[in-house]
């Protein structure tokens, strides 16, 4: 695919990373909120948001799909809907920059699962990226580990992070079956709605109140459902009918850098410069992985593989 960079998907590209860089900074602007609570607004202001196009144009759809296809996709939704609590709440013990990088690395699990769970091969150079991209996140806790981020220890918010990002990773792993078969608009609304119950049979089961808080938590939750979760992700999807998958991935990754920036011009925040490092290894490790996943492997990278089957 020869890339075509109109100004349409120009600003489309740039409509998403903007969105995504501020997932982090509307959670943080929320202050002491219950993940919880945010995430069931943000959840359910998405399936409202969703609702009545979906009502319009997937009834038939759904009604033809397998009882599997809707077990998988209510088990996604689930999976969806525990990676917002756990990265919400990471928010509350780490640094933004932390979590955002160590979320980011579901492109990594998702290979190791795809191994795992449907058989697929792990390149060579996969694998390399993977082991370097251990190595920064360890380098990461290591160097969080003494900190103190809003009271709380920040080893606890980097191990959430890195939970939203294996819950993630199972969900995108499980769209990968379901979205051979389903339109976009027909996964997405019956996905959401499962995150949303998700998220609220937790919060009521935790007790935690959903009604009483100020307008600006309840429209910080409207911007989190309309930016990151509608507008971002459909400027992306709308981004792969023209650019290749890996260019789009690698854009993606630009979203840890702008949300670090915010984070510093809005919150002072300055992680550990051995944190920082960190998190450059981790950032190039998903890059390699990104990049090799999505485009046709060279000469060299063919024969790797096929040693890699005969031993």
């Amino acid at each position: 695919m020869v890339p075509d960079w109109s100004p349409r998907l120009s600003g489309a590209l740039a409509l998403g990373v903007v969105s995504f860089a501020f997932a982090p900074i509307l959670v943080r602007a929320a202050g002491d909120v219950p993940a919880l609570a945010i995430a069931v607004w943000r959840t359910g202001t998405a399936v409202a948001v969703l609702g009545l196009p979906a009502f319009v144009r997937i009834g038939p759809e759904v009604r033809r799909l397998a009882w599997r296809d809707v077990a998988l996709i209510l088990a996604a939704g689930v999976c969806l809907g525990l990676h917002f609590i756990a990265w919400i709440e990471s928010l509350s013990h780490t640094t933004v920059a932390s979590a955002s990088v160590l979320v980011t690395t579901s492109p990594l699990l998702l290979a190791l699962l795809g191994a795992l769970v449907l058989g697929e091969r792990l390149r060579r150079t996969t694998v390399g990226a993977i082991g370097l991209s251990v190595a920064g996140a360890t380098l990461i806790g290591w160097a969080d580990s003494g900190t103190l981020t809003l009271g709380h220890g920040a080893l606890w918010g980097n191990a959430l992070a890195l939970a939203g990002a294996v819950l993630v990773s199972v969900y995108l792993l499980i769209g990968r079956v379901v979205r051979k078969k389903v339109s976009w608009l027909a996964y997405v609304t019956p996905l959401y709605a499962a995150a949303a119950l998700t998220a609220l049979v937790a919060a009521l089961w935790k007790g935690v109140p959903l009604l009483g808080y100020s307008w600006t938590m309840y429209a910080l939750c409207a911007g989190l459902a309309l930016g990151p979760q509608v507008l971002g992700h459909g400027a992306f999807n709308y981004a792969l009918q023209h650019l290749p998958a890996a260019i789009v991935g690698l854009l993606a990754l630009l979203e840890p850098v702008g949300a670090t920036v915010l984070a510093y011009a809005l919150f002072g925040e300055v992680p550990p410069f051995p944190s920082l490092v960190g998190m450059g290894i981790v950032m190039a490790g998903v890059a390699v992985v990104v990049w090799r996943r999505n485009t046709a492997p060279d000469e060299e990278g063919a024969k790797a593989e096929e040693h890699t089957e005969e031993t």
